[in-house]
């Protein structure tokens, strides 16, 4: 009885620290300028999407010429890191972009088809950020006394769903410099806003995280996803989503759409550490789909991602 005692305790303090470790596990941070603040001083850049043009912020040109948004994002990161969250700096990640070789900018396969990635794709996919938080703050002036308006917006990096929010105007000031200002206005909002992304991170412990994986058929293939494959003789499709199913936190996952050509999986929850306690993204959770549908099937596939969130697996070619 004792023995038996001894080892339910043990197996009941496993659970509890297991847990707390979970929930000691802080989201990786990415802070950034809102595209509202960009816009309203003028740090837009125009951007090809498939032949629409659209406004992104231009961050790099924000950085040159806007000294005041270096002090904000130092002093905003130096607030987050002392609560504890890992933080990806933006201009480092601005920087490794331009290192990247145009090859790197761009996934075409061999016969020319590609996906395309915005430029804020690819600043997402560089930094792995698990949130991005926007910022926007303006300084008030009254007299001879000033005081700073902000609003912190915090998005899920893969969904760019919101997650978490505070707003609020510091106390004047005759002298307080612009960060010093910053601080004071933020420091009595953040246990709020930061229970919020923690809150967050933790249902994505829970749950997993949550991403988009389309499934396309190449043209030359030949083949579709109604063909039926190995000793069972199942559908592609049918195998396609098995695999999904076996491989998403609590099987949790909707068939947006399934035809001879085309499938979409959305809201399926993956989870945030691989079998060996790495951090998994999208393309490495999608990089098994691949390869299993080649050491099974001699299914030849190509990956393309768009962001952090989006995997397309177009099937019967390079």
């Amino acid at each position: 009885m004792k023995k038996i005692l001894f080892i339910f305790s043990f197996l009941s303090i496993c659970i509890v620290t297991l847990g707390q470790e979970a929930k000691a596990k802080k989201p990786t941070i990415m802070v950034v300028p809102s595209n509202n603040w960009c816009k309203q001083n003028g740090f837009l850049k125009k951007y090809d999407n498939q032949g629409k043009s659209t406004d992104v912020p231009d961050y790099k040109r924000a950085f040159q010429e806007n000294f005041e948004l270096i002090a904000v994002i130092a002093k905003t990161n130096e607030i987050m890191a002392e609560q504890g969250f890992p933080l990806k700096n933006l201009e480092t990640v601005l920087k490794t972009l331009e290192n990247q070789s145009a090859e790197d900018a761009m996934l075409t396969s061999k016969s020319g088809s590609e996906i395309v990635e915005s430029p804020i794709d690819r600043l997402k996919s560089v930094a792995k950020a698990d949130i991005i938080i926007e910022i926007s703050w303006q300084v008030n002036t009254v007299g001879p006394k000033k005081s700073v308006s902000f609003i912190l917006n915090g998005l899920d990096a893969y969904t760019d769903k919101q997650i978490a929010g505070a707003s609020g105007t510091g106390a004047p000031s005759f002298s307080a410099e612009l960060p010093v200002l910053l601080e004071e206005a933020v420091l009595s909002h953040i246990d709020n806003f930061n229970n919020q992304l923690q809150k967050h991170f933790d249902d994505l412990f829970q749950n997993g995280r949550e991403v988009v994986l389309r499934i396309k058929v190449w043209d030359s293939w030949g083949q579709d996803l109604e063909t039926k494959f190995g000793s069972g003789k199942e559908e592609l499709s049918t195998i396609i989503e098995t695999w999904v199913d076996a491989n998403t936190v609590q099987h949790r996952f909707n068939t947006t759409d399934a035809t001879e050509n085309v499938m979409l999986f959305e809201q399926v929850r993956i989870p945030l550490f691989n079998e060996k306690g790495r951090p998994l993204d999208t393309r490495n959770w999608a990089k098994g789909l691949q390869k299993s549908l080649e050491d099974q099937f001699q299914i030849t596939s190509k990956l393309m991602t768009k962001g952090l969130g989006q995997a397309q697996l177009v099937i019967g070619d390079k």
